[in-house]
């Protein structure tokens, strides 16, 4: 299943208009999405969404950095932007941060399979 960035081929923050009509083809296809997930959560990640989690894991320990405590929700649209901006010159900090992550992510997948088999194991 394709992300929204790679379906929209847009890497650049959405408009107003463009959120809408994200907000539409989501809701639109949200049973599909739903059981995507579903299939997916008892399915092993592959490398590449190991790694994107590890990124993501790794750009939120920065933001918390950067706000010392404050919630991303709190910030203004304009300042969540700016958030973003400096977080994308990070890259290299992140990547770093991402490496030494990756094992704790990979293992947290393991216990969630884990969980998922013991728990469809005592149900039958």
């Amino acid at each position: 299943m394709l992300t929204f960035k790679e379906h929209s081929g847009v890497t650049e923050a959405m408009s107003m208009a463009q959120r809408q009509k994200a907000k539409a083809t989501f809701r639109k296809n949200k049973g599909k999405i739903a059981l995507g997930r579903k299939k997916a959560a008892k399915r092993a990640a592959t490398p590449e969404q190991l790694k994107s989690r590890a990124i993501k894991a790794a750009r939120n320990l920065l933001t918390q950095k950067i706000l010392k405590g404050k919630s991303k929700d709190e910030l203004s649209f304009p300042a969540r932007e700016a958030l973003e901006k400096k977080l994308d010159k990070m890259k290299g900090k992140i990547a770093a941060i991402a490496k030494k992550l990756l094992p704790k992510i990979k293992a947290a997948d393991k216990a969630k399979l884990q969980k998922n088999k013991d728990a469809s194991e005592g149900i039958i």
